[in-house]
């Protein structure tokens, strides 16, 4: 079956919509500011971005629809035998940045991409996933969050949970600093075993299940008291989220590879942040809790085990 694009298309469109509602009411402080663009090689999208809210800092929810007459290398790196092609690329990509240091940060991305060379059928895959990134974290929303991401992948098999969150804890580790980014959720790329219509499903599964992960630890925290010491780590954590996005992120390396716009690209980093030379939690602190234990791979669903 050949992959419905415009499908695809309303899917991401509709989605973008319903977050930016739902997650703008809970707020209850802020609106989305809508941006739209286009991209001079082709294609364009809308950036939405919502600032200084009640309890998001900064949050932006990104649409894009792009397409080029060559892969970038980051996009071919796993298929150089695509170098070269022709390329369609869309999907829905978030990170919101909670004021309250309680609140952790989150990143959500789906997407489509297909490649197409002359005289080949055409190539099509899809990718995505979730992940969560506390700065003070309770074990009970790291449980839900994973549990949340357990439930969105068990119609597809009872090992797709499992693939796709070790997927996640080794993607998102920054490797110059020996650390999982967060406490990881799901991750996958290049799917499309099974055809369109499962892959497809698998992809509106993952973005569905975002808002229920995340809005209840959202509300939860978001009245927690906290003072400047709490502000500080939080601003110097952020500083892990810009190493690797701008090190190691192989969406970001496509967007400014493929020439797509900068500031949509860029809308994931956060709008405070600082860094501090060979800092180190101090021993019993609830700082060195996040280093001891959640920054590395764990069974979440099995946390005691």
């Amino acid at each position: 079956m050949q992959p419905d694009k415009n499908a695809v298309r309303e899917y991401l469109v509709g989605l973008q919509a319903r977050i930016t509602e739902q997650v703008s009411a809970v707020d209850g402080g802020g609106s989305f500011h809508a941006d739209v663009w286009q991209r001079p090689g082709g294609g364009g999208g809308e950036s939405r971005i919502l600032r200084q809210g009640a309890v998001l800092e900064q949050g932006g929810v990104g649409f894009s629809h792009v397409m080029g007459t060559g892969l970038p290398p980051s996009a071919t790196q796993q298929r150089p035998e695509l170098a070269g092609a022709s390329f369609e690329a869309m999907g829905v990509s978030l990170v919101f940045h909670p004021k309250n240091p309680y609140v952790p940060t989150t990143h959500m991305n789906v997407r489509f991409f297909i490649a197409e060379k002359e005289g080949q059928d055409p190539v099509w895959w899809f990718g995505g996933g979730f992940d969560l990134t506390p700065y003070y974290p309770f074990l009970d929303d790291v449980i839900e969050w994973h549990r949340t991401a357990q439930r969105a992948c068990a119609p597809f098999g009872d090992d797709v949970y499992a693939r796709y969150k070790q997927w996640c804890d080794e993607y998102f580790y920054l490797k110059h600093r020996g650390e999982t980014r967060g406490v990881g959720g799901l991750f996958f790329d290049d799917l499309s075993d099974g055809g369109f219509e499962r892959s497809f499903a698998l992809q509106r599964a993952v973005g569905d299940a975002f808002l229920d992960a995340y809005l209840p630890i959202m509300e939860r925290r978001r009245n927690t008291p906290y003072g400047e010491r709490e502000r500080d780590f939080q601003l110097y954590r952020r500083g892990r989220y810009v190493e690797f996005n701008l090190v190691f992120d192989r969406g970001t390396h496509f967007g400014l590879q493929s020439g797509g716009r900068t500031e949509s690209i860029l809308m994931s980093l956060p709008p405070l942040v600082r860094w501090e030379y060979d800092w180190h939690p101090e021993p019993g602190s609830p700082e060195e809790v996040l280093y001891r234990d959640f920054l590395h791979p764990r069974d979440w669903l099995n946390p005691t085990a």
